[in-house]
């Protein structure tokens, strides 16, 4: 029998950026808060030089446990969906800080058109310019509503970047910090974009460009370019992460307790409200009841909506009937890319997650697409995030994969190659979404969540027109030699060999009307007033742009729902 534990004000599931930045205003608010993280706890020290590229990238030390817990995947309703057995398209977290940790600490604002992407589309094309399959529609708030939660988020993560991309949402205050360095490679990319006429600018990142104490006093340390963010903890305290500055400043409050091994697998609710929730210890398997006034889920996308259908809240979205929203608007990102071969070498060694620099002159609508028969676009982007020693092998294609012509070309290479990426945009269709698979189950015997997904003509379309783009950069910057992605075909879970997203979103996703959403515009379920779900689920559509600055801004956006909800006990919209 479960225990039951002393009641909280508010208790949030998975403790990541999102229910961080919640239960750090939360407890700043004087709401006694609970946190439940499935992992185990950590800290900055764990990291302290922890450049084990074997351990952290090719064996996921910070991920999710597939041999516990993992997704089905199919393409489409009449496949039988298998269970992945290794992380590739999706990074989700685990421990204390989750994906928040790991991060690379890229960190863009979202366009004015991507919250009002159904409206501003009609106005400029006309209703007929998207088939009815797509089901786009707008957030429920403006970039102008949500630009304050913007600036709360920049200044509490010490974003370093420039005001100088002409296509930006207008900006109250200037960044926090000046932008990162740029390299040689980044200055060359500059130039050729300069050349060909678009607008380059430095990527916005959480990697701080000098020291610097944030909105919640709070310190973070200064980037030293050492070229282990992505899928490393930051041993200098340098790339912003709950570890430095949500949690610390939510427990020097004294309202805020981590229970850690505590995997949630059901919210107890009764007559529309939510009165707590059952976790089981993932080391001892005891089962607890943690009984609170507010539940917030806050963890990775398809286990927000995971949690909500086993727990049987809300409608699941059907493809036939096209009913229901759980689990609606599942998307992924389109990601075209070119590979370049250069005479001259560059000091790819060094780098930092988000040493970047980029164009959105393809992005969103920032071009004419009268003539076009796909909206939205592409954030365009070299990166310098340094080359780690296994996985950095650049060889041109034709060349072995083994012996002494490959070791070769991979020396000479490393210092010689570089690419372009683009994020594209992935617009949701009536064929893509998240339900509970009816074969395969978890440790705890509850069923996975299935994943039916794959690439639609508009994705195919924008992939295509991308391509001649991004090859024209890399032959403008003076590439000896250069190769575009291949054509795209079906979407899979396992590399081709090229870069994919690992950008997923929808499935709770927010809106203004209840038809259409399954969260309001503070993140509150609209049959549940006293539960909030945050993350990058509540996306409609997945923009051309890395998630997690917006996922923080909501974060802030429900914080503010919450502890209003403690004084008007309603429903906010």
């Amino acid at each position: 029998m479960a225990k039951t534990l002393k009641k909280a004000d508010v208790v949030v599931v998975g403790l990541g950026w999102a229910s961080s930045i919640v239960a750090n205003e939360c407890a700043k608010a004087g709401l006694k808060v609970v946190a439940l993280e499935r992992g185990a706890n950590q800290d900055t020290s764990d990291f302290l030089g922890a450049h084990d590229e074997y351990k952290y990238v090719n064996n996921f030390a910070l991920k999710q446990d597939l041999s516990k817990e993992s997704v089905t995947f199919r393409n489409e309703s009449k496949q039988m969906a298998l269970p992945m057995r290794k992380n590739y398209s999706f990074d989700v977290g685990n421990n204390v800080g989750g994906a928040g940790v790991h991060w690379n600490g890229m960190s863009y604002r979202f366009l004015p058109y991507d919250f009002e992407l159904k409206s501003m589309t009609e106005q400029r094309y006309g209703k007929n310019k998207i088939s009815k399959d797509y089901s786009i529609q707008d957030w429920g708030l403006s970039y102008d509503e949500m630009e304050k939660y913007y600036d709360k988020a920049e200044k509490m993560m010490g974003i370093s970047g420039e005001d100088k991309s002409p296509f930006s949402g207008k900006r109250k205050n200037p960044f926090p910090n000046p932008p990162l360095e740029k390299t040689t490679m980044l200055h060359k990319f500059e130039k050729a974009a300069k050349k060909l006429g678009y607008n380059p600018c430095m990527v916005p990142a959480a990697n701080c460009s000098q020291p610097y104490e944030n909105s919640d006093k709070q310190s973070l340390g200064a980037c030293q370019y050492c070229a282990f963010c992505e899928h490393f903890g930051c041993e200098y305290a340098a790339k912003a992460s709950p570890l430095i500055t949500t949690i610390p400043s939510a427990l020097a409050t004294k309202n805020l307790s981590i229970i850690t091994h505590a995997n949630v697998i059901e919210i107890l609710h009764k007559n529309g409200r939510a009165s707590g929730v059952k976790f089981i210890n993932t080391l001892t398997l005891e089962e607890f009841i943690q009984p609170a006034e507010v539940i917030m889920l806050g963890s990775y996308v398809f286990n927000n909506a995971r949690l909500l259908m086993h727990s049987k809240i809300g409608e699941i979205y059907d493809e036939k009937s096209l009913k229901g929203t759980l689990g609606k608007n599942y998307s992924f990102q389109i990601t075209p890319s070119v590979n370049g071969f250069f005479d001259e070498p560059f000091n790819v060694y060094l780098g930092a997650g988000a040493l970047c620099n980029w164009i959105d002159d393809f992005n969103g609508d920032n071009f004419d697409h009268s003539k076009l028969d796909f909206i939205h676009g592409a954030s365009f982007r070299i990166s310098q995030n340094g080359a780690r020693p296994i996985a950095s092998n650049p060889i041109e294609p034709g060349t072995p994969t083994w012996g002494a012509a490959f070791k070769k070309a991979s020396v000479r290479n490393y210092t010689r190659f570089t690419y372009i990426g683009a994020q594209g945009a992935s617009l949701p269709h009536n064929s893509n979404y998240l339900s509970l698979d009816p074969t395969y189950k978890d440790a705890y015997g509850l069923p996975l969540i299935r994943i039916t997904y794959d690439y639609t003509k508009q994705d195919r379309k924008l992939y295509d027109f991308m391509l001649p783009k991004l090859a024209g950069i890399m032959k403008e910057m003076g590439a000896r030699k250069f190769y575009t992605s291949p054509k795209l075909t079906n979407y899979g879970l396992v590399s081709n060999g090229w870069y994919g997203s690992t950008h997923i979103a929808g499935g709770t996703i927010m809106g203004a009307k209840k038809e259409e959403s399954v969260v309001n515009t503070y993140l509150q379920h609209w049959d549940m007033p006293n539960l909030f779900v945050v993350g990058a689920s509540n996306f409609p559509h997945n923009p051309g742009y890395n998630p997690t600055l917006t996922i923080n801004a909501l974060a802030y956006r429900a914080s503010e729902g919450i502890i209003k909800f403690f004084k008007e006990k309603r429903l906010l919209a």
